[in-house]
């Protein structure tokens, strides 16, 4: 029984293959090229969307962007049947797809944006098969799993002029973007170092880490070699990858830097007006084999700007339980203990305070920063209608592309040193290189599994 609905598949799976690999522009055989249909249609009264991963986050991300009175759902894709019975319920009109490549050949006249909301390493490919096919992409963050795959994508949105959005939606709180008015207005002075710290439970840690053969028996209606995309196949297990347990896998996420770092960069990277990382060290143990480490500390050097006191300014990064030294940190008076997650900048004439969990930033000492001096609140934001706004007024999102590919890069640069901990990693941002460590740089760039390739990348 078993082995006659995998034969199914793998029938069904090639009759798709070939059907996207006939429409492809590009000619290859085995790379997936720009779609046949390469236009969007341009938006009028409402935007026409289509939703990549419609269950978990992805799921929070279309029921947000679709909250928009101009915005209507037309088409869901999702390897999980469930997932797609539910997001069904709430959009009964839309079309329902398993497979994405067909859904961006077959149906691509029918919607002009898509958002993405799928496991890490399946956010390259399917974003930019969908930006060469001139749809505008929201997309969850990480941008992407490799170093690579976030430049590529970066590259395909600025050449294309659509309007891009990375989901981190902390950048549009009220709390972060007040914090970044603080910080360039020189409230504690130019800024000499910063220190990050998150440590929430891995609630998403799998219960099963053996990776033992055969595997277990598939769920109903979850495709698990589409799920698999890019990567090479291997036994379904329960409790271990689908659901929400993939971000612990070296092959499907990038741990907890990777699921954090891009909220907890954001303020720092686009207030102090950062680049790419010079270098980078990360001074627990590291991990090898399957899994990424659980708790880490990375410490960056970035080149400074005109609003770093010096010619660089140092970030350190903390997971796991693993918390700045309690005397390097400050707390307000109405603060008794360090919260669970927060950012500390310390500046030539004081520093700034900040709880992550939806915090406001304190200027200390206190007594020197008095509430009249903090900026008025700036006006509330939805991160997610904002960048529907920002496709109908023809401008870019807050968190567009080009912010968000140089901020994902930077998160994964301190990301990948947990693969060679120990030593300082010289990067070069230009090239993709860490100039002194060739075992650093294969981390760059990952390949794809024969069928799955997209031109320009894997």
């Amino acid at each position: 029984m078993h082995s006659s609905r995998q034969s199914r598949i793998s029938r069904s799976r090639l009759l798709t293959r070939r059907r996207f690999l006939g429409q492809s522009a590009v000619g290859v055989v085995g790379t997936i090229g720009c779609p046949a249909i390469l236009h969007s249609a341009a938006p009028n009264s409402m935007l026409q969307v289509a939703g990549i991963g419609v269950g978990g986050m992805g799921g929070a991300t279309l029921r947000n962007v679709a909250g928009h009175a101009k915005v209507k759902v037309v088409a869901l894709c999702d390897v999980d049947g469930g997932y797609l019975d539910q997001a069904a319920k709430a959009y009964p009109d839309a079309s329902r797809h398993n497979d994405w490549r067909a859904m961006l050949t077959g149906h691509a006249d029918r919607f002009d944006a898509v958002t993405i909301g799928t496991p890490d390493h399946m956010h390259a490919a399917p974003a930019v098969v969908a930006l060469r096919a001139g749809k505008h992409v929201y997309l969850q963050k990480p941008m992407a799993g490799t170093l690579h795959e976030c430049r590529v994508i970066t590259e395909e949105a600025a050449k294309r002029g659509l309007v891009t959005q990375l989901g981190n939606q902390g950048r549009s709180s009220v709390e972060s973007r007040l914090t970044v008015e603080l910080l360039r207005s020189g409230a504690i002075g130019k800024i000499k170092e910063v220190i990050l710290w998150e440590n929430k439970p891995l609630n998403w840690w799998p219960k099963n880490t053996e990776l033992r053969k055969p595997g277990d028996k598939i769920p109903a209606g979850l495709d698990w070699d589409l799920w698999l995309g890019v990567r090479q196949p291997r036994p379904y297990l329960e409790d271990t990858y689908h659901p929400k347990n993939w971000r612990a896998w070296f092959d499907f996420g990038v741990g907890e830097m990777g699921d954090m770092g891009c909220h907890h960069f954001d303020i720092t990277f686009d207030a102090l007006r950062l680049t790419a990382p010079l270098r980078v060290r990360q001074t627990t143990p590291g991990s090898s084999g399957e899994l990424w480490g659980k708790r880490r500390i990375v410490e960056l050097i970035f080149p400074g700007s005109e609003l770093t006191s010096g010619d660089t300014v140092k970030l350190t990064w903390h997971d796991g339980d693993l918390r700045p030294e309690a005397s390097r940190i400050a707390l307000p008076k109405n603060v008794k203990r360090l919260p669970e997650s927060g950012t500390f900048w310390i500046g030539e004439h004081g520093s700034i305070f900040k709880n992550y969990r939806g915090g406001r930033p304190v200027v200390l000492p206190e007594d020197r920063f008095p509430a009249e001096r903090y900026p008025a609140d700036p006006a509330p934001q939805d991160h997610y209608h904002d960048w529907v706004n920002a496709i109908f007024e023809s401008r870019k999102a807050c968190a567009d592309f080009s912010h968000g590919g140089p901020l994902t890069e930077a998160v994964l640069v301190g990301a990948m040193a947990d693969r060679v901990a120990g030593e300082w990693l010289e990067w070069d941002g230009r090239s993709q290189t860490f100039t002194n460590s060739q075992e650093a740089t294969s981390l760059v760039r990952r390949p794809y599994r024969e069928g799955w390739q997209v031109e320009g990348l894997g």
